[in-house]
């Protein structure tokens, strides 16, 4: 099975693939990783760490696709995890692989700007995370760019029957939801 898990930045996509992975020991791959490999290896792509989730989403489109039925042809058990995957998109893979494929999408529409920025000072682990080296103003503006690919998440999410969960008001309880829509009980 292929686990897809997209959304906005900081919308608990790192949390529910950690969570795979320590409780059903289903390896990840956080985009963030394959982005940064082209920012630095292979820049003449024009694909880069700077341009906004959906840019990315649509550069990288066809290599993801490809690295996807790979593992779906290979038949084993991964998540990917990123903001680099677009509902639109996303919509023909799982069409083609209806019962290899779980996916959702998080985000938060409603955040309180000040809130979202103490959550992002006070919960990071401080190791690797590029954002909480940002000024205030400059993670503001993030917060505020997610808002805005959150929303357009949620709408693509409604118009291709995909799953939604908004982290805005009730982090820990969307996390879980989502985490329990990839993996049903049985």
């Amino acid at each position: 099975m292929l686990y897809l898990v997209s959304g906005a930045s900081r919308a608990g996509k790192t949390i529910i693939a950690r969570k795979a992975l320590e409780q059903k020991q289903i390896p990840y791959l956080s985009l963030d990783t394959l982005v940064m490999g082209f920012t630095n290896g292979i820049p003449e792509y024009g694909i880069h760490d700077r341009l906004l989730p959906a840019e990315i989403a649509e550069k990288i489109w066809s290599f993801l696709k490809a690295m996807c039925e790979s593992m779906l042809w290979a038949e084993i058990d991964y998540m990917i995890e990123g903001e680099a995957i677009l509902p639109g998109l996303v919509r023909e893979l799982l069409d083609k692989y209806p019962d290899k494929i779980r996916l959702c999408f998080v985000g938060y529409i409603d955040v309180d700007t000040g809130a979202k920025l103490r959550d992002i000072r006070t919960h990071s682990d401080g190791t690797g995370d590029w954002l909480t080296t940002e000024p205030d103003d400059f993670i503001c503006d993030h917060i505020h760019n997610m808002v805005e690919h959150s929303r357009r998440i949620k709408n693509d999410c409604e118009k291709y029957d995909l799953c939604y969960f908004d982290t805005s008001t009730d982090f820990e309880g969307a996390v879980e939801q989502a985490t329990r829509h990839l993996f049903p009980r049985n």
